[in-house]
């Protein structure tokens, strides 16, 4: 699995920062994009001090968000099958897991769009935002435990390596799916049937559509963020495998967004 900080292990300046993202994402977790670079010594740290007016102003969450809400979701076709047994009390955790990563996917994506251009040597000179007084939505009810991949069942393990991608020869499997993996039946019904409606060409036209949305909005803000402090530098080692990082997370968050509102369907269809 790709290294990572667990939030119960964060402190300091770290745990301060952990604190700061789930307050401004609105959501009771801290994604694995930023558990990954608290693993790597200085790096959550800096990119939170270049980043974070865009996100204490609200204008990244805000832009994120408008995007992946106007996208238009693949048609699937599926439907839950009556064997998973899931009652209602079930399915709406489920759908509420859901709904917390459709809203994280699209701010991640903002936070690494801006990161990369950062790394990829663009200086900001923007004049900031006013004030502070942005507020966020009510954050999502607390979520269930990730499974822990080393105690799961050979099934599990192979449902879950179904749903993951390679990053820098590590495996990064998506927090939505070692949620789910407390419901076996379901994850087992997705390892087989969201890997080909990943490649489908109706999802990959969402993906894009997404992605488009998410770069224009990421030059806008990037625009508008202020100028790094003077002799600020990214940690000198690692920068390729925070690259590759953040690439991975630009296939897996769109995922997020669109599977996570077509489990949100199969749970109202059911």
């Amino acid at each position: 699995m790709l290294a990572e900080l667990p939030e119960d292990d964060a402190a300091g300046e770290i745990a301060g920062i952990y604190g700061e993202i789930r307050r401004l994402w609105a959501v009771p977790y801290v994604s694995s994009l930023q558990r990954h670079l608290a693993s790597r010594p200085g790096w959550l740290e800096w990119s939170w001090r270049a980043l974070a007016p865009a996100f204490v102003s609200g204008a990244a969450q805000t832009s994120g968000w408008g995007v992946a809400e106007h996208l238009t979701l693949p048609p699937t076709g599926l439907i839950a099958p009556t064997e998973l047994c899931l009652t209602s009390s079930d399915w709406q955790s489920i759908q509420d897991i859901c709904f917390s990563f459709v809203r994280v996917a699209p701010v991640n994506l903002m936070f690494a769009g801006l990161l990369r251009c950062l790394l990829k040597g663009r200086n900001p000179v923007g004049p900031g935002w006013q004030g502070d007084n942005w507020v966020p939505p009510k954050p999502m009810p607390p979520l269930p435990q990730m499974v822990n991949m080393g105690t799961q069942s050979v099934e599990q393990r192979s449902a879950l390596a179904k749903l993951g991608t390679d990053v820098d020869g590590e495996q990064l499997v998506p927090g939505l799916y070692r949620i789910l993996a407390q419901w076996p039946a379901v994850l087992a019904y997705l390892g087989d049937a969201l890997p080909p409606l990943a490649s489908a060409p109706e999802t990959i036209a969402a993906r894009a559509e997404l992605l488009r949305g998410i770069d224009a909005a990421v030059e806008e803000i990037f625009a508008q963020l202020p100028p790094l402090k003077t002799g600020a530098a990214p940690p000198r080692d690692g920068r390729d495998g925070v690259l590759a990082a953040l690439d991975a997370y630009r296939l897996t968050s769109p995922e997020m967004v669109i599977f996570g509102r077509i489990i949100i369907c199969l749970g109202a269809r059911d």
